[in-house]
């Protein structure tokens, strides 16, 4: 099984890179991903090149040679770095919105702790812009620079990077905040909240992309605690000293718990394959973005004890359940696979593939087919890096 899947990755991380991946501008030692295919004119030569998908492009590079370290993929990496330092046209920090920074600075630090790959240059600097972009009032991100719009999706991923990187207090800060005032009624994260002239204004809406660096978030900042307080995530705890010693992340653990539930109560089909309609553009990375998550509690949560290990098994359930529907809806061109923006139906080919166009519609770009979207084929990708690890950790589990 774990072989299986590590296959079906393989297959989706050339699909990205024959389709998408090109040098910028034709220089040497650079890479980047194209963000439609087929593409336009002003697509393939990065006009339009979206410096947050790029983030996850690089992820998923980091993914795949995290699974299966090869020098090629370690080449591919180091050149898509230089690519999005090149095509940014100044300091990578020179980008108004935090969500976008802080995606790329988790891709560039992940990037730089593989083996052969050095640490890029910049991502202390995008890391310290963040900390230095919290509001004083409210102690969490704005969307942007100069809004007052303060959201999940950049508190969540900036949460993450500072559990990551020591600054345990301000992701608590954050994702204290997040609790405190974003739980809708069944136990999801809503978007954000607005302040306005006349008081804060809720933004409900709700989407994958939430609930995914909610989770992480969470986790990273249980898994700190737990290490603090001398544990491991893998070690047992034993005894009323033990759970008293980590008693300080268990907030954090129950809080993973509810939203794993909520998730596959609100989010998916009673089979689990996650069926929130996310369309294309930066929607299409919604759902990507929470496998990424869900597939890090499935993996990483502890095992000590009966909640925590059922909240690891719908973890599972769901990434695997979503991972088999996409693999069987999906389209193969050229033997590679062309994967749906919806998990429970079937692949769409882009429009005029291979073809000029057949209506006028297609000509005037009115019909939109959402799987040209590269965000769209970097959340298959992602779910599907997914399956593999969550598959091998299971795999690992078993024969211990």
């Amino acid at each position: 099984m774990q072989e299986t899947w590590a296959h079906r990755a393989d297959l989706a991380e050339s699909a990205i890179n024959e389709r998408h991946a090109r040098r910028l501008w034709g220089l040497p030692r650079t890479n980047l991903a194209v963000v439609s295919w087929p593409p336009t004119t002003k697509e393939v030569l990065f006009h339009h090149w979206q410096y947050w998908w790029q983030a996850h492009y690089l992820d998923c590079l980091v993914d795949a040679a995290e699974r299966r370290p090869t020098r090629a993929r370690r080449s591919t990496i180091r050149n898509t770095v230089n690519g999005i330092r090149l095509r940014n046209l100044g300091p990578l920090t020179a980008n108004r919105y935090y969500d976008d920074k802080a995606w790329l600075a988790l891709a560039m630090r992940r990037a730089g702790a593989l083996s052969q790959v050095p640490m890029p240059a910049q991502v202390t600097r995008l890391e310290d812009n963040l900390v230095d972009g919290i509001d004083s009032l409210t102690g969490v991100l704005p969307w942007r620079t100069g809004e007052t719009f303060y959201n999940v999706p950049s508190n969540g991923p900036a949460a993450i990077m500072m559990a990551r990187t020591g600054r345990l207090g301000q992701a608590r800060t954050i994702v204290e905040w997040i609790h405190d005032n974003l739980v809708d009624d069944h136990g999801l994260i809503m978007d954000g909240i607005r302040m306005r002239m006349h008081g804060p204004e809720l933004v409900k809406d709700l989407h994958p992309y939430c609930q995914g660096v909610t989770l992480g978030a969470n986790l990273e900042i249980a898994l700190a605690l737990r290490t603090q307080a001398g544990f491991e995530h893998a070690d047992e705890i034993d005894g009323v000293a033990d759970a008293e010693a980590v008693d300080v992340a268990m907030p954090y653990i129950t809080r993973i718990r509810s939203l794993v539930q909520a998730v596959a109560t609100r989010m998916a089909t009673p089979a689990g394959v996650i069926d929130w309609q996310t369309g294309d553009g930066d929607g299409g990375l919604f759902k990507g973005i929470l496998v990424r998550y869900l597939a890090d509690v499935a993996v990483r949560l502890p095992s000590d004890s009966p909640a925590n290990r059922a909240a690891k098994r719908i973890a599972a359930r769901l990434v695997l359940a979503s991972a088999e529907s996409v693999w069987n809806r999906r389209l193969e061109v050229d033997g590679l696979p062309v994967f749906a923006t919806d998990w429970t139906a079937d692949a769409r080919l882009p429009h005029n593939y291979g073809l000029a166009p057949s209506t006028l519609p297609e000509a005037l770009g009115v019909l939109r087919i959402d799987e040209r979207d590269l965000s769209v084929q970097l959340s298959g990708w992602m779910l599907l890096e997914a399956a593999a690890r969550v598959v091998a950790e299971r795999d690992r589990s078993r024969s211990m």
